[in-house]
C-alpha cells in the first residue's frame, strides 16, 4: 500500500521534482539512465501505468484520495505526499488538474527501425517545438488511429509535462520514439524505413488530399514541420509528395493538421 505523508514543510527534499526541478533537469535525473517525468490528473497517470511507467511518488490534494485509493493501489509501495489544494498551488506555482501529479520512470525507447518494422501509416515531427503543438498532434494521431509517431531530436519532448496533458495520455497510447541523431534528412530517413512520405508543406504544386496515389500505398508517413517555418527544404524535395495546398501559412495549425491527417488517413485507408 501506499505510504501517505501529510506535507509539514514545504521544503521536503521529496518534493523538488515537483516544484523545484525542471524539466531538463528531470530529464537528466538518473543519468546515464533515461530520467523521469510527471504526468499530470488521474486519467493520464493511470493510461501511463497501464503503459508499464513505474511511478516513483505522488502529490495530490488531500480531498481527493477517497476517490482515487483504486488507482493508488496501483501504484504500489510508494511515497504519497497530500496537502490542502491551495497548499498543493503554492507549492507546484499553479493549480493542479484534478489535484494529481505522479512522479515516473522514464521507459528506454526502442529504435525506430525496430519500432516502425509492423508499422504501416504513421506520423512524423520535424523540429516541432511548441509542447502544446506536440500534444495535440500525439492526440490527434492516436484518434485517428496512427500506427506510431516519429520525432526529429528538435522537438520538444512529448514526456514534458504540458506535452502529456495535451495529449490527454495518449503519449502512453501510442507507440513513439526518434529518428537517429545521424539522419540529417527526415525523408532519407523514412525511405530507409520503407516508407513513402508525404509533405506537410505550402507549395503550388501540393498534392489533392485524395490523390489516387495515397490508396495505392501499403505504407505511408505523414511529416509535419516546426510552427514557425514549416518543413526543410531538403525534407520537401525528397519527399514522394506534398500536400496542404490551400492553407495560407497563418493557418498552419494544429486544427489544420488534423483535418488533413483525417483525410489522408481516410484516402489511404480506402
Amino acid at each position: 500500500m501506499p505510504h501517505f505523508i501529510s506535507i509539514q514543510n514545504l521544503q521536503d527534499a521529496g518534493l523538488d521534482i515537483y516544484a523545484r526541478l525542471s524539466e531538463v533537469q528531470l530529464l537528466r535525473y538518473r543519468e546515464p539512465k533515461p530520467g523521469i517525468f510527471i504526468a499530470e490528473s488521474p486519467i493520464v497517470v493511470e493510461r501511463a501505468l497501464a503503459a508499464g511507467y513505474r511511478p516513483i511518488s505522488v502529490l495530490m490534494d488531500e480531498a481527493g484520495v477517497p476517490k482515487q485509493q483504486g488507482l493508488l493501489k496501483v501504484c504500489g509501495e510508494i511515497p504519497v505526499y497530500t496537502a490542502r489544494f491551495d497548499v498543493l498551488t503554492q507549492i507546484t506555482g499553479f493549480k493542479l488538474t484534478r489535484g494529481m501529479l505522479c512522479a515516473m520512470e522514464r521507459n528506454e525507447l526502442p529504435q525506430a527501425d525496430i519500432l516502425c518494422r509492423d508499422m504501416y501509416r504513421i506520423a512524423v515531427l520535424e523540429d516541432v517545438m511548441n509542447p502544446t503543438n506536440v500534444g495535440a498532434i500525439f492526440r490527434s494521431a492516436a484518434a485517428l488511429g496512427m500506427d506510431a509517431v516519429l520525432l526529429t531530436h528538435g522537438c520538444a519532448d512529448p514526456l514534458y509535462r504540458r506535452a502529456i496533458r495535451v495529449s490527454m495520455g495518449t503519449v502512453f497510447q501510442i507507440p513513439w520514439t526518434y529518428l537517429p541523431k545521424s539522419e540529417e534528412d527526415t525523408a532519407q530517413a523514412l525511405h530507409t524505413l520503407g516508407f513513402p512520405c508525404v509533405a506537410m508543406a505550402l507549395r503550388d504544386d501540393s498534392c489533392e488530399i485524395c490523390d489516387p496515389r495515397f490508396a495505392k500505398l501499403d505504407k505511408l508517413a505523414v511529416i509535419l514541420g516546426t510552427e514557425g517555418e514549416g518543413l526543410r527544404q531538403e525534407t520537401i524535395t525528397h519527399s514522394d509528395m506534398v500536400r496542404a495546398k490551400e492553407l495560407a501559412f497563418k493557418e498552419n495549425t494544429v486544427e489544420n493538421y488534423y483535418e488533413i491527417y483525417k483525410k489522408i488517413v481516410c484516402c489511404h485507408s480506402n
